[in-house]
């Protein structure tokens, strides 16, 4: 019998595991572990059980339509500023110490590729990927109903949260993805969303290519005292 000091430790362990996969083998995942993550991840608390997620998941011809279509507008500098987000996931003005941790992990990443910040159509390639959920078998949609409010997102991402982790426990990867959002337009015309649905963001779900140096990156997080206060 599972000891609760042993529960602790896998779970941590799992928790601990999980980060940003950006190379995939293109081996399939059995329908029914998708199913079995997807209804775990339900068990996700949301203001008054209202569960407001919508997952779309993509395999085979359809994600490799999304993809080309989505990559073609990305890669055509006169077709790429048609389309902008729905809503503002990151802020318009950046400050400390929030834009020295993003340009940490976007020099430790394109640093890995050897990607110099002169070389705009490398990066480009590379952010291109993500159009292809990293060639990951599996790439998930997930939008919401427009009529939701700020905090069903909260409880959005504790549901995306359990996604990951239920993914790691099953020895996936993941990344999840909000470069999609851009595109929601063609992602809405390709997957036949309904006039209240909107995009969230999109993931990539697979096995990983432990092989791929870009899967060698470990972000960093800032030490508990930074960010917590004890008071009594």
């Amino acid at each position: 019998m599972v000891t609760r000091v042993q529960d602790y430790w896998i779970v941590d362990k799992i928790i601990c595991a999980r980060r940003s996969v950006r190379a995939f083998l293109d081996t399939p995942i059995d329908p029914v572990i998708i199913r079995q993550i997807l209804e775990v991840a339900s068990r996700a608390p949301s203001g008054t059980n209202t569960q407001p997620w919508q997952v779309y998941v993509l395999t085979g011809a359809v994600k490799e339509r999304l993809s080309n279509e989505i990559v073609d507008a990305f890669l055509d500098p006169e077709k790429v500023n048609r389309y902008q987000e729905e809503y503002d996931y990151y802020p318009s003005s950046w400050i400390e110490p929030f834009i020295s941790r993003r340009r940490k992990v976007g020099l430790d990443l394109y640093g890995l590729l050897g990607l110099r910040k002169e070389d705009r159509a490398g990066m480009q390639q590379q952010h291109a990927r993500n159009f292809r959920f990293f060639d990951a078998p599996v790439g998930l949609i997930f939008t919401i109903d427009r009529v939701m409010g700020k905090g069903s997102l909260l409880d959005y991402g504790m549901f995306m949260e359990n996604i990951m982790i239920s993914a790691r426990a099953h020895g996936l990867a993941t990344c999840a993805q909000a470069a999609f959002n851009q595109f929601h337009t063609i992602i809405e015309r390709q997957l036949n969303l309904p006039d209240n649905e909107s995009v969230v963001c999109g993931m990539a779900l697979g096995y990983e290519d432990k092989r791929a140096i870009v899967n060698t990156l470990k972000t960093m997080r800032a030490p508990i005292d930074e960010f917590v206060k004890f008071l009594s």
